[in-house]
């Protein structure tokens, strides 16, 4: 009886230390759970006191997770929600329920994944899904998310990819800045051009080319540098500049003439690969395998090119 009281108590302190993260105090954390503040705060130092850890840097204006508390953090929402499927599971006799946070880049999740959604959730409507589109990228190991949406290379392998598919890119411009600056006729001629282009670190501030069978690499210069494809497509749509970027963001702007394609003779028809990552294992919860799977199946519907 006293372990099982024991592991019902930690279950609790779950919710609790949760709670506490996720409303960045006590007393919010006592008035979701129905505790005093004084209670809330009596568990959180149970749990340290049992871990022999901190994990929450206390002062008069804010609480601070410390490493050890995002790493309990990211345990206990994983812990939970398992909880929560599985309880919801029997209470409707095995349907796929519970919540599944998704994570993707503004412009490819508008495009490419919030489209998927209606589909999914038609077909599985005990799941509900929490979407976040932001170009900040989030923590999966420590809980920010169940599944993200990401492209290249994978820096953690602990996680679990499944490719999703790709896509192409190009280099674009409107039709007015072509008017008044012309349209570079090679690649050495962006030179002279204002090229929009991202500020991420992995990216290095050069565009690749292919010209008789041969690869290289221009360095390219411009007036503004962004973390969001949007943000470059929007100023290629006013007129600032020259991008490069993704086909599945330019497809009606290249149709309606508002964006027009330039060198494409030295296109070297690179291709950015999309997957879909993820926590796995074989305490993997359903919903999330079958929103990965419904995903890897319906994402060549939404792009092209």
């Amino acid at each position: 009886m006293e372990s099982k009281m024991a592991g019902l108590d930690r279950a609790r302190d779950l919710a609790v230390f949760a709670a506490v993260a996720s409303t960045g105090s006590f007393s919010a954390a006592g008035r979701q759970l129905d505790l005093t503040p004084s209670g809330v705060s009596r568990t959180i130092d149970r749990i340290e006191a049992r871990l022999g850890a901190r994990l929450l840097l206390r002062s008069t204006r804010a609480l601070t997770l410390t490493a050890e508390g995002r790493t309990y953090l990211g345990g206990a929402r994983r812990i939970l929600s398992d909880i929560d499927e599985v309880e919801q599971a029997i209470a409707d006799q095995g349907a796929p329920r519970g919540r599944v946070r998704v994570s993707a880049s503004v412009a490819h999740g508008r495009v490419c994944i919030v489209p998927l959604l209606k589909g999914f959730i038609e077909r599985y409507p005990g799941i509900v899904i929490d979407v976040n589109l932001s170009d900040e990228k989030v923590d999966i190991a420590q809980g920010q998310a169940d599944v993200a949406i990401r492209s290249g290379p994978l820096a953690d392998s602990q996680l679990m990819a499944r490719r999703l598919g790709d896509n192409g890119r190009t280099i674009v411009a409107s039709p007015k800045y072509v008017a008044a600056h012309g349209a570079p006729q090679s690649p050495e001629d962006l030179a002279e051009h204002n090229c929009l282009n991202f500020n991420f670190r992995r990216v290095e501030p050069v565009w690749p080319f292919r010209r008789d069978g041969a690869n290289f690499q221009m360095s390219v210069r411009g007036s503004v540098e962004a973390n969001s494809g949007e943000t470059l497509l929007q100023l290629a749509l006013d007129g600032v500049g020259i991008a490069r970027l993704g086909n599945f963001g330019l497809g009606r702007a290249i149709a309606e003439g508002r964006l027009v394609p330039l060198l494409e003779p030295f296109n070297p028809g690179d291709r950015e690969v999309f997957q879909a990552v993820f926590v796995g294992g074989a305490n993997l919860p359903a919903r999330i395998r079958l929103l990965v799977d419904y995903l890897a199946d319906h994402y060549g519907e939404r792009t092209a090119g």
